[in-house]
């Protein structure tokens, strides 16, 4: 008796590339960590480098996996020699970055990349959230340029608890009594918490009034975080959330939002 058995086989091909044509694409991949290349290039073992993947298309080799060890043989010398890769043909960038994020899922690939990558690929939560912080004048960065927002985990959190619409509103409170100094983890889930608690009751220009002319500004707001955190042992972003609560209720005639721990009982 005989069988028909189907091969396994991978889309992508082994493919003799030459080095000086690969070529790395900044929005699929993470930055290059020059440390990473010296240390593989000083210690170069042929035998080990492995098989780098990439992207046939326009005439190029798109570097998806691999770019540390693919510079690193550069940097030892090695230019017009071929090294075998790994081939996709006919991908997008897009697919790319997709492909990349798919290879890392397993490897400590920093969260900025990665969040880019996925923005690139187009993955619907981290573009909605992109799209979020570039609607209120930020931009997800680590750099220190004006708006920068680098707590992408932290993004992905008020996202999940309240949508675009509380993410966009807690990031512009912040932005607006704080500036970039307040777009710390800490305090974006703390405000995160109360303009999803509190929602309709939360008056986000008394919000950002209260909390801009606090004594200390985002220290102010931190340091009785911190004073709430040891007395009760409780998150770092539940007593932001608290601290920034009595803040707002200070001075305040009329309706007073409910306390922090009265309304989380």
């Amino acid at each position: 008796m005989t069988t028909n058995a189907s091969k396994i086989e991978r889309a992508a091909r082994l493919r003799s590339v030459p080095l000086d044509a690969i070529k790395i694409n900044p929005l699929a991949q993470r930055e290059i960590n020059p440390a990473r290349v010296d240390h593989l290039a000083a210690n170069l073992d042929l035998e080990q480098i492995g098989v780098p993947t990439v992207s046939h298309r326009d005439g190029a080799f798109w570097c998806i996996d691999g770019q540390h060890r693919i510079e690193a043989l550069r940097q030892f010398g090695f230019t017009d020699e071929k090294i075998q890769c790994w081939v996709y043909e006919g991908l997008t960038s897009e697919q790319e970055a997709d492909r990349f994020l798919k290879l890392n899922n397993t490897l400590a690939v920093p969260a900025i990349p990665k969040f880019k990558a996925a923005v690139h690929a187009g993955w619907s939560v981290e573009s909605d959230i992109d799209r979020v912080v570039r609607s209120v004048g930020c931009v997800v960065s680590k750099d220190k340029v004006p708006g920068a927002v680098g707590a992408v985990g932290t993004l992905g959190r008020v996202y999940a608890r309240g949508g675009p619409g509380t993410l966009a509103r807690t990031l512009r409170i912040i932005r607006d009594a704080y500036g970039d100094e307040g777009f710390e983890a800490a305090v974006i889930d703390g405000i995160g918490h109360v303009t999803t608690r509190y929602n309709g009751d939360l008056n986000d220009s008394d919000a950002v009034n209260k909390l801009g002319k606090a004594h200390g500004g985002v220290g102010g707001l931190l340091n009785k975080a911190e004073v709430l955190r040891r007395q009760t042992g409780n998150q770092k972003s539940h007593c932001v959330a608290a601290a920034a609560v009595e803040i707002i209720n200070q001075g305040r005639g009329g309706k007073k939002l409910p306390s922090w721990w009265k309304s989380a009982s």
